[in-house]
């Protein structure tokens, strides 16, 4: 069984997600959108049949989004076939959370590492 493809995102935590955006913007030439974070799209001149994006995205530093984990960060993996991943990971002895999202956006599961880090696992709309 296929389990992580890539990586999907990369989120981390902030005091002013705004400012350090912008900082990104300026310095680094981070197109950073409306909504807060950067998409890296792998559909480019050099890459034309490509499909999917990879997010980068700063978070309010009391966000939520990676609770039960303290960690300041957390990874978004692209993975082929969530249920299927999540029910190895069980019975692996991972510690996967019992939440599972489904959406116009895929489906989203979560996993801690052995060191408490939240990992999230995302499987894209078929398409992308």
């Amino acid at each position: 069984m296929k389990r992580v493809t890539g990586i999907g995102g990369i989120f981390f935590k902030s005091k002013d997600p705004k400012a350090l955006g912008e900082w990104y913007r300026k310095h680094l030439g981070l197109d950073v959108e409306a909504w807060g974070g950067v998409s890296f799209r792998w559909v480019t001149e050099d890459n034309p049949t490509g499909t999917g994006t990879t997010l980068w995205t700063p978070f309010k530093e009391d966000t939520s989004s990676f609770a039960p984990s303290a960690a300041s960060f957390m990874v978004n993996f692209r993975v082929h076939d969530l249920h299927a991943l999540l029910a190895a990971l069980r019975s692996e002895g991972c510690a996967v959370d019992d939440k599972v999202d489904e959406s116009e956006f895929g489906k989203f599961g979560w996993v801690q590492d052995p060191e408490g880090n939240r990992v999230e696992l995302w499987q894209p709309p078929q398409g992308q």
